[in-house]
C-alpha cells in the first residue's frame, strides 16, 4: 500500500500514522512525501513543500518496481502537488486509492492553501475509489455548515455530485454518545454506520488511521463497504487502546500497536 502525504514530525498523523496502520493490518506500505511538517501533538509551527519533481520521482521509484494494491492519498497542500498525483495515478493505472481530504489538523491549524480545493475536487475526485473528509472540511467543500446528524446524508450526497464515486462523511465532531458516519456510493446506496464514542483527548491523526485502514483493507481484497467497516473498526480499536496513554501535553496519538497482524499474502 502506498501513501502519499506529509511527514508529521510528531509520529502521530501523516506518513508515519500511515505506515502504522499498513503495519498493524498485515499490509507492506511504502511513501511518497508531499511536504514536511514541523509539528507535534500541540499544533503545526511551519511547512516545507515537497518539490513537485521530486514527490513525482517517489512516486514513480516505488509503483515501477514494487507495485501497489491500494493508495491512500492525504496531505496535498498545492495546486502543483495536487496535478503531479492525478497524472501518476493514470500513469501506473492506480483505482483503488483512498483520499482523505485533509484540510485542518486536529490542532485546528489549517494544512491547504485555498486555492488547492477546487484543483482537488476537479482532478481527484473522479480518480479515487473513495473521499473521506470530516465536517470541517465537508464544510469547507460544500461551503455550508453540517450542524447535525440529519444533515449527513444529504451532505454526503451533495459530495457525491462532486464528482466522488463514494464518500464515507465521518460524523465525529458532532457531539453525542454515539458517533455516526455515512457511507454514500454514487449508485444510491446509503449507508449509516455507528459506534459508541470513545472518550479520550488522544485523537492526533484519527482520520488518517481511518483512511489508511480502508486502503489496507482494500488491497488485501475488501470489498469498498467492508473494507470502510473493517477500517472503522480498527480506528476504533486504536482509539481505546491509547486513551489512557499520555504522549506530549496535547492531543495525542492512536495506538496503532494495539494487535498488529503478520504481513499477509495478497
Amino acid at each position: 500500500v502506498l501513501t502519499i502525504a506529509g511527514s508529521d514530525s510528531g509520529g502521530g498523523a501523516g506518513i508515519q500514522a500511515d505506515l502504522k496502520t499498513f503495519q498493524a493490518r498485515g499490509c507492506y506500505g511504502m511513501s511518497a512525501i508531499t511536504a514536511i511538517t514541523v509539528q507535534n501533538t500541540v499544533g503545526v509551527r511551519a511547512i516545507h513543500a515537497v518539490p513537485p519533481e521530486i514527490l513525482q520521482g517517489q512516486i514513480d521509484a516505488v509503483l515501477e518496481d514494487i507495485g501497489a494494491d491500494a493508495v491512500k492519498i492525504g496531505m496535498l497542500h498545492a495546486p502543483e502537488i495536487v496535478e503531479v498525483v492525478a497524472a501518476a495515478l493514470d500513469r501506473h493505472a492506480q483505482r483503488q486509492v483512498v483520499l482523505d481530504p485533509v484540510m485542518v489538523a486536529a490542532s485546528g491549524d489549517r494544512l491547504i492553501a485555498e486555492e488547492t480545493v477546487g484543483v482537488l475536487v476537479q482532478r481527484l475526485f473522479p480518480r479515487v475509489a473513495l473521499i473521506t473528509p470530516n465536517l470541517d472540511e465537508a464544510a469547507w467543500l460544500l461551503r455550508r455548515e453540517i450542524p447535525s446528524v440529519a444533515d449527513l446524508e444529504p451532505a454526503a450526497r451533495d459530495l457525491l455530485r462532486l464528482g466522488a464515486p463514494a464518500v464515507l462523511l465521518k460524523g465525529g465532531h458532532l457531539p453525542g454518545d454515539t458517533v455516526v458516519d455515512v457511507l454514500a456510493m454514487a449508485d444510491g446506496t446509503v449507508e449509516h454506520l455507528q459506534s459508541p464514542r470513545i472518550a479520550t483527548r488522544n485523537l492526533h491523526g484519527a482520520g488518517c488511521t481511518l483512511s489508511s485502514a480502508i486502503a489496507a483493507g482494500l488491497a488485501l481484497g475488501e470489498a469498498l463497504a467492508e473494507a470502510v467497516r473493517s477500517g472503522r473498526q480498527f480506528a476504533a480499536r486504536a482509539l481505546a487502546a491509547g486513551a489512557e496513554v499520555r504522549t506530549g501535553s496535547g492531543h495525542g496519538p492512536l495506538n496503532h500497536g494495539f494487535a498488529p497482524q503478520p504481513l499477509r499474502a495478497a
